[in-house]
């Protein structure tokens, strides 16, 4: 009985198959001018992006040094990663910590001041943008490790003894109670960036008719106008500007590095693709690495798909 219904279905799918490829071959025959335009950046894609995305998957399950062949080991990296390697537990940790914080309150930043510089006067508005994009470009470290100098010519430590709040320098980017609070300020300095852009030119393709619409309804200021009409109209910059701002909050470890050096003291903002460069770069353990991007590809995603997720409850 089982088998007969299973041939059943069998049968019943084929045509459903057969019909789904031919109505693909019918419109690749009738848009041919348009997939072949864009047929260079798919193989861009797939040479730079999909090849080393499963070729990386692949070697995670191997032992590879750079000076010998690669060698199955199956799960044996993944193991020793989630229960030998203590310090990848420290990174994971701090990844997450950052992660949660960077994350939404720099997708907020960028998307509270794409609003406000595209409500500004059209002369100013090329001006902000460069203003509020400026940093995510600059040398960031070299100002802040001056910022927050340990020494009695740091800025910060300058200002707080003029005018009493502390009695020595404070060491902000040694001593562990104060490292994650800097590297966490200065990222989100830092985070206006292609997520911002984005936005930007999202607020710039919405058409007025709507909001002139909205009017006639009953919406009487800009904060209805922000939330009843442009953020359901702006749902595809909204998930696109997430997925940029959520896979950057997960790679910190630069900024971390270059004000705290590498390693930081008690591996306080110790991260996961600090961890990665370490074994990559350093160590020159190209399957563990492997393994240990593989796990950072995952936690991003999750993280990308539950943003997504709000994301269209709000644009709903």
């Amino acid at each position: 009985m089982q088998t007969s219904i299973k041939l059943n279905q069998a049968i019943n799918n084929k045509p459903r198959f057969s019909a789904k490829f031919k109505e693909t071959l019918k419109q690749m025959k009738e848009y041919k001018l348009s997939y072949l335009m864009i047929t260079p950046f798919m193989l861009i894609f797939m040479v730079f992006t999909v090849i080393p995305v499963a070729a990386s998957l692949l070697l995670g399950m191997m032992y590879y040094n750079v000076l010998e062949l690669p060698r199955w080991v199956g799960w044996d990296n993944y193991v020793r990663l989630f229960i030998n390697d203590d310090l990848f537990q420290i990174a994971l940790v701090n990844t997450l910590k950052m992660a949660l914080i960077i994350g939404p309150v720099g997708y907020l930043m960028c998307l509270l001041f794409a609003w406000i510089v595209n409500e500004l006067p059209p002369k100013l508005k090329p001006l902000m943008t460069l203003v509020f994009y400026a940093p995510s470009i600059a040398g960031a470290a070299e100002i802040w490790r001056l910022m927050f100098s340990g020494d009695i010519y740091g800025y910060w430590n300058s200002f707080l003894l003029r005018f009493g709040f502390i009695d020595e320098p404070v060491q902000w980017l040694k001593d562990t109670r104060y490292m994650m609070t800097c590297v966490i300020l200065v990222q989100l300095w830092m985070s206006l960036g292609t997520s911002f852009l984005q936005l930007r030119a999202g607020f710039n393709t919405l058409d007025k008719q709507y909001f002139e619409a909205a009017a006639v309804d009953g919406v009487n200021n800009r904060w209805q106008e922000l939330w009843y009409v442009t953020l359901p109209l702006m749902a595809p910059h909204l998930w696109l500007a997430a997925v940029l701002q959520v896979t950057s909050s997960f790679g910190v470890g630069d900024v971390a590095n270059a004000l705290c050096g590498f390693p930081s003291t008690g591996y306080a903002v110790h991260t996961i693709t600090a961890h990665l460069k370490d074994y990559s770069s350093t160590r020159f353990e190209r399957g563990y690495a492997a393994a240990i991007s593989t796990v950072l590809f995952i936690i991003s995603y999750g993280a990308n798909k539950l943003a997504q997720a709000i994301i269209r409850k709000v644009g709903k």
